[in-house]
């Protein structure tokens, strides 16, 4: 199988589906996994309406100090999900597991107000326009996943 029919197989069709919960984790790291399902995606033109190394994806590559376009070269092998986690821990900044763990737990309980600002601002139109009405967003990840019919 070449790496574009690795790639096509796994990829979502974000038409038709949602990526995983940024809750979700791959290699250890919150945000990883969606990040991997739009790139994905995005490579296999099955994005939908999603993109790939959007701010969100950033904060998670950012953290683990692996570039957009390094991350995109790799996932376009058509590596799965073992082979992407694997790749992240040799590729990526050397941390502590409990460091990782810290910054997921800080990400899973940030609130929307403890975001960057370009993100605070994109958020003040994006959650009335596609967060269920009478819906309490209480952090940042519940947008997502109430977006996304998994809260």
């Amino acid at each position: 199988m070449t790496a574009a029919e690795k790639l096509a197989y796994l990829a979502p069709d974000l038409s038709k589906s949602y990526p995983r919960s940024p809750r979700e984790t791959l290699g250890g790291y919150v945000i990883a996994a969606r990040c991997l399902d739009k790139c994905r995606a995005v490579l296999a033109n099955k994005a939908g309406e999603y993109h790939s190394g959007c701010p969100l994806d950033e904060i998670f590559l950012a953290f683990a100090g692996i570039s957009y376009d390094a991350f995109k070269e790799f996932v376009a092998t058509g590596a799965n999900d073992e082979e992407v986690a694997a790749w992240i821990a040799a590729t990526g900044k050397k941390r502590e597991r409990i460091e990782i763990i810290r910054w997921n737990n800080e990400w899973r309980g940030k609130r929307l107000s403890e975001v960057p600002d370009n993100l605070q601002e994109y958020m003040e139109d994006y959650v009335p326009k596609f967060v269920p009405k009478n819906r309490p967003v209480y952090v940042f990840f519940d947008i997502y996943d109430l977006e996304e019919e998994r809260i």
